[in-house]
């Protein structure tokens, strides 16, 4: 009698463990997904820095491109206000769908290119850009990460009781960032 009633306490001892061990595995991996959304929120309120400074500087010179600054200014206004990632993320990828549109306008203008001040900022905000880029990526894996152990048994058993949920991954929503670029060097092939 007494061998089953401590058969049954080490069980019950055992199974609190891993539960433990689950919960303390799932705090881990939310923890990192939080900070890949952190790491993305910190390049893209540098991008939001940026964006007033270049906008400026090519209108400068390209008054008549009024639409695409109003473009610029709207989805930056609005990507500000954007808290979760089903929020944030159609709105950044338009924001950088816009921003190319920006840039696209200054080769009309050599000498906005020629221009120190704008090309700074280009550089910046290319910087920037690479840098929301691998942000976007370590989010991504640490979601899927987290994602993986909420749905895994024995974890799912414990996970929605613990308050865990799957969360969304970084999407390119706008199909045309899918499309293979052509690239010309201005001679034939």
């Amino acid at each position: 009698m007494k061998s089953a009633i401590y058969t049954l306490a080490a069980l019950i001892a055992l199974a609190a463990a891993y539960a433990v061990y689950i919960y303390n595995t799932l705090v881990r991996k939310k923890a990192y997904a939080d900070n890949g959304w952190s790491q993305i929120d910190v390049q893209l309120k540098r991008r939001f820095d940026l964006i007033p400074n270049l906008v400026e500087t090519v209108k400068a010179y390209a008054a008549h491109e009024r639409e695409i600054f109003e473009q610029v200014a709207a989805l930056r206004s609005a990507s500000l206000l954007a808290k979760t990632v089903e929020e944030a993320a159609p709105l950044q990828n338009r924001l950088t769908g816009a921003l190319k549109s920006l840039l696209a306008v200054s080769e009309n203008y050599p000498e906005l290119k020629a221009n120190q001040n704008f090309l700074a900022l280009q550089e910046e905000l290319a910087s920037t850009e690479n840098k929301i880029a691998f942000a976007r990526q370590y989010y991504n894996d640490s979601v899927k990460d987290y994602n993986i152990a909420i749905a895994v048994f024995p974890n799912n058993l414990l996970s929605a009781r613990l308050g865990y949920g799957p969360r969304p991954l970084w999407a390119v929503d706008d199909s045309s960032e899918r499309e293979v670029r052509t690239v010309s060097f201005g001679g034939e092939a």
